[in-house]
């Protein structure tokens, strides 16, 4: 399997020690940069996976434009202007264009056998070189700006890349098959024989008391799961060790903690990139970019890419007026077969990506300040099957009203219980759409995000456990703004909803391969993480039918089954909410906010929301199956307060 390749430094220093002091010198001897900034630089150097020149130019202390003139002038290159002179159109087969994204190159002119390719990385030739199809190896080399290339490629292989961005997933596992007459079809098949069915049946009450006995077995799958997840807490078994502070973007970054270690090996901090989704955002995006210059991961090894919708001209111009940092840039994505989307906007974004690990955040995201040293941490550690970490999401605005406080409680149980049980149990974890991390090869080889599921997060932890990968949680936070409004929650809901029914439709197309390729394990925790749940959201006013009969209110199964079975019903009732109830106090205690516990009682006023969102969701895989209900942000005063961010965290778990 692919895993990210954490460099040795103990063994690659020994080799650009000669390569690399040469050139530190000219910068000095030419006044470019101070000698005690080049000696900062080539200690960091030695423990971060980047090179000098992006060390220096990311402290500001050189400019790019000086660094490439440098470079042109000692390695006797030229620089080239690409909108003077663009690429010539007959050299473009040389190169396949993904690798012209990942390595920042094209290929630039043809002069009989001799190739030359344009590079906007000039620090990184021999890696570039390295790189080359053997028929090119020989080819000569000319600088241009990075941002220009980007461009070019952007403008002139428009189309291509809008198409590979709608379909990097393959079609056996993607859901765009679902086109409004097969979704409509199949539907309509299952309502005709369900139809059938009641009308067949010499009682008529069969069909009820199947639909019943369906319910309270769901019921009781889901309350075994919060079971286990208060049993696992409770035992301590999702262990916690305490970690050293590891502040690496300190004034003086040059001893490497002796934990952060791979295989008995000192391994070097990695490059991270962001990719951060933008669409009609314009109320936070300003605190975002305040939040996100919280981070302490040094800016050598941050890439933040700002993903805009080339459509989307209020956030464009927002931004436009907005300074960013020079870690930060922006991708627009162009528009294409009309399909707008998160996971499309990553698919078209990812090959711009420079960072060895790939992560995600929306909008409205606070990340803790420490978060990526975190994710470096645990990549570190991670055993070569784990692809991926989740971190967790919680909630700056609780107390705004009380469809905020209940869902603070959801997120606090779904966050720090749920989940945790699920990774213990070796079930599949259906991912968060926010605070996720992977590795940009594992990545790379799945094929990305299906551009038309709309809960792309959770069919992409399906897709990485079919494939032999682990994710693994990490205690670091992320908060957003929860969504305190009923309509635009429902909205919100139906659409995870939505795609949690078309995430089960996919992987259950075959559900032999799919018990051979999760196995047994985690074949039922597939089913009990999706049919279940979507069986309890959309039969729930069967569950209010029980609660009323053991109330004492008529019910059509009565005379049927017996008093004694609604007896068991009822224990069965009692037994999931108390076990809700449980829980729900747990999470509150373990996210540290007391002011949540008299709203735990009204939880049960909040969950019928969910089943509403549930028919819409059913209704719109009839109708608009790849509809994308666009939640907006930023209605209340803490999503547009700049000085927010999560709680810096102090422990790793174990791996």
């Amino acid at each position: 399997m692919g895993t990210t390749r954490l460099h040795d430094p103990q063994k690659q220093a020994p080799a650009r020690q000669g390569a690399r002091l040469p050139f530190a010198r000219l910068l000095i001897e030419r006044g470019l940069v101070a000698p005690w900034q080049m000696f900062y630089a080539l200690r960091c150097q030695s423990f971060w996976n980047v090179s000098l020149a992006e060390i220096l130019t990311a402290r500001g202390w050189i400019s790019e434009h000086h660094l490439r003139a440098l470079t042109a002038q000692t390695e006797q290159l030229r620089q080239v202007d690409l909108t003077r002179t663009p690429p010539a159109k007959e050299s473009a087969y040389l190169l396949p264009l993904n690798f012209c994204l990942k390595y920042n190159v094209i290929p630039w002119a043809q002069l009989g056998n001799l190739a030359i390719l344009a590079t906007g990385r000039a620090h990184r030739l021999e890696e570039l070189r390295a790189a080359l199809p053997e028929p090119l190896r020989d080819a000569q080399f000319a600088l241009t700006d990075e941002t220009q290339l980007q461009e070019h490629i952007r403008l002139h292989h428009r189309r291509a890349l809008t198409e590979a961005a709608e379909c990097t997933v393959d079609a056996a596992e993607s859901c765009r098959s679902f086109s409004h007459g097969t979704a409509l079809h199949s539907c309509l098949l299952i309502s005709l024989a369900f139809t059938f069915a009641l009308l067949v049946f010499p009682n008529p009450n069969l069909s009820l008391l199947i639909i019943t006995y369906w319910t309270i077995i769901t019921l009781l799958a889901t309350t075994g799961l919060r079971v286990a997840a208060l049993y696992f807490h409770a035992l301590k078994k999702i262990k916690k060790a305490s970690t050293p502070s590891l502040n690496w973007s300190s004034p003086a970054p040059f001893v490497l903690p002796a934990h952060l270690t791979q295989r008995g090996r000192r391994v070097r901090l990695p490059r991270i990139s962001m990719l951060v989704p933008l669409y009609r955002e314009t109320e936070i995006t300003s605190a975002l970019i305040a939040r996100l210059t919280r981070l302490t991961y040094p800016r050598a090894l941050l890439d933040v890419t700002l993903v805009l919708e080339e459509k989307d001209r209020l956030t464009q111009q927002t931004i436009a007026q907005t300074r960013l940092p020079r870690w930060m840039r922006v991708v627009e994505v162009p528009t294409g077969s009309g399909l707008t989307t998160k996971p499309r906007a990553l698919n078209y974004a990812l090959p711009f990506c420079q960072g060895e690990i790939i992560g995600i955040w929306d909008a409205e995201d606070a990340p803790a300040s420490d978060q990526l040293e975190h994710v470096a941490y645990h990549f570190a550690h991670a055993i070569p099957d784990v692809a991926c970490l989740q971190g967790v999401l919680d909630y700056y605005n609780p107390y705004t009203n009380w469809l905020s406080r209940c869902f603070a409680i959801e997120y606090a149980a779904w966050f720090r219980f749920v989940l945790p049980a699920l990774n213990q149990l070796g079930f599949a974890i259906p991912l968060g759409g926010t605070t996720l991390f992977l590795r940009r090869d594992v990545i790379e080889e799945v094929g990305g995000w299906d551009s038309h599921n709309v809960t792309e997060d959770a069919d992409l932890g399906i897709r990485l456990a079919r494939r032999g990968y682990r994710t693994e949680l990490i205690n670091t936070i992320t908060q957003e703004e929860a969504n305190c409004r009923p309509i635009a929650w429902v909205r919100q809901r139906s659409r995870w909803l939505k795609g949690y029914m078309a995430t089960y439709l996919v992987h259950m197309r075959n559900p032999r391969r799919l018990l051979h390729d999760l196995g047994p394990r985690q074949f039922f925790g597939f089913q009990l993480l999706f049919l279940c749940t979507l069986s309890q959201f959309l039969l729930a006013p069967f569950l209010w039918l029980l609660w009323g009969a053991a109330l004492g209110m008529p019910h059509p199964l009565t005379e049927a089954i017996g008093r004694d079975a609604f007896y068991v019903m009822a224990a069965a009732l009692i037994l999931a909410g108390t076990t809700n109830g449980a829980i729900w106090i747990a999470a509150v205690h373990n996210s540290n906010r007391p002011r949540l516990y008299p709203w735990i009682l009204s939880m049960v006023f909040y969950f019928p929301l969910a089943t509403i969102a549930a028919y819409k969701g059913l209704i719109e895989m009839l109708v608009a199956p790849f509809y994308w209900d666009k939640t907006s942000h930023g209605k209340t005063a803490e999503a547009t307060d700049p000085s927010l961010s999560a709680p810096a965290e102090t422990e790793h778990p174990k791996t």
